[in-house]
């Protein structure tokens, strides 16, 4: 089944213009957007559209590897090149060669290797690990991130020039939550699909009052956990108890400081300190250090949240950002309770 985007917002709308613009002129293009998105959706769209669609579609996650495997897996090598090199491999440039190379994760590269990569890209070619020949490069790049490389440029982490290079086109995907007019559309295109999926057995659909419900939830998680929730629903039921403990409370949850400088009300020290406004709390938990301690954890798990969600919860870089051990930041991440984005596939 081909890849299709699905959505009516002004951003889903600009991406499929900018689809048809570029499919054809194999220009170097990133692609980014927060976890969940659906990156890689706008590249497979990309190249069933392009004229290099039955040509090879070659993957690399520059986030799962360490650097030694990634680069013999991008360029290859010879045999005898390396203690266990017991015959020559094909590099994924190689593999993709006629095709597409989807570069996911480019954010996370370690800065040696973007300059290999940098200069593949600039050349045209490249030499497998333990060979003195060249290879030709012909295939099309895309690359994909969660990470601002602006601010990774500015913070040394990512090369300009290598910026510069790979983005001639750059697609921008909204998170969901800025975009909850396409919620309806995607629910219907993904009620479907699942139905196909789970052939013969029996689904339930959801209900007018749960797409509502569906549509006013933030998503953090994005479309990955849009399609997590609804697979859940559909096997396990909609009601309103099922539904509400799928999206951990946050429907009904009391309302915040947040909550109330968006609806133009000034937040109350009970807001602050995450206490519910409906429900005066009980007096033994308003001593001083009770505070002073509720409030420190509420500010540090804000920080902490934002900066690894900032980061595409990369940890080792969340720790140099907050000054922190890794240890230290495990260890908060459990104490204060901070869940990362629920998966499946992006």
């Amino acid at each position: 089944m081909k890849p299709k985007i699905v959505g009516v917002s002004k951003n889903i709308n600009r991406i499929k213009e900018l689809i048809d613009q570029v499919a054809d002129t194999g220009l170097n293009t990133i692609v980014h957007g927060e976890t969940g998105v659906g990156k890689e959706l706008v590249v497979q769209s990309l190249y069933q559209k392009s004229t290099r669609v039955g040509n090879p579609f070659v993957k690399v996650n520059c986030a799962a590897l360490p650097d030694t495997l990634l680069e013999s897996e991008m360029f290859g090598y010879e045999q005898g090149a390396f203690t266990g090199a017991e015959r020559r491999k094909r590099g994924k440039f190689e593999q993709a060669n006629g095709g597409l190379l989807f570069l996911d994760e480019i954010g996370d590269m370690s800065l040696p290797l973007q300059a290999k990569l940098l200069h593949v890209l600039q050349g045209g070619d490249f030499s497998p690990l333990g060979s003195e020949k060249t290879v030709k490069m012909g295939a099309w790049v895309i690359a994909a991130t969660n990470h601002e490389l602006e601010t990774d440029m500015a913070n040394g982490d990512f090369r300009e020039d290598l910026y510069y290079r790979l983005s001639t086109i750059k697609i921008h995907i909204e998170p969901l939550r800025n975009r909850p007019e396409d919620i309806p559309h995607l629910i219907e295109h993904y009620v479907k699909a699942y139905i196909d999926q789970f052939d013969g057995k029996q689904l339930l659909t959801p209900s007018p009052k749960t797409i509502e419900k569906l549509t006013a939830y933030h998503w953090p998680g994005n479309i990955r956990e849009l399609q997590n929730v609804l697979k859940r629903l559909m096997i396990l039921g909609n009601g309103e108890d099922s539904l509400d403990d799928m999206l951990m409370g946050n429907l009904n949850r009391p309302r915040t400081a947040d909550a109330h400088r968006s609806a133009g009300q000034p937040a109350t020290p009970m807001d602050i300190l995450g206490f519910d406004s409906s429900a005066p709390p009980d007096l033994s938990s308003l001593s001083l250090k009770t505070i002073k301690k509720k409030a420190m954890d509420r500010v540090e798990k804000e920080v902490i949240a934002y900066v690894l969600e900032k980061t595409g919860w990369n940890r080792s870089k969340a720790t140099k950002i907050l000054i922190i051990s890794y240890k230290t930041l495990l260890y908060k991440i459990k104490d204060l309770g901070i869940e990362p984005p629920q998966d499946s596939e992006e």
